[in-house]
């Protein structure tokens, strides 16, 4: 199992999609679901097992915890963002 933050964005997205197209491996997905986060962008997933989706923020100390201790990840992939240039400042 891998932990994704900001799986529901443009490029985490692709990532978890391409990911599970080709693995069996499950995918925790925590996202905020800012203005860059979009769920239909994983409509497809919909259903699917192997995808676990987690609304919340990664400065959330507890919830992270929380994740890591009940999911136990092999890996941590990061990308969440504030990409937008007037929110990255």
């Amino acid at each position: 199992m891998i932990l994704i933050t900001g799986g529901a964005g443009f490029i985490g997205g692709n990532f978890v999609l391409d990911w599970l197209a080709q693995s069996e491996e499950p995918v925790i997905n925590l996202d905020k679901l800012t203005y860059a986060g979009n769920l239909e962008n994983l409509a497809s997933l919909q259903g699917d097992a192997r995808h676990v989706f987690v609304q919340g923020d990664i400065g959330d100390g507890a919830l992270v915890a929380r994740l890591l201790a009940e999911h136990r990840p092999r890996a941590v992939i990061n990308f969440a963002a504030e990409s937008h240039v007037d929110r990255s400042i």
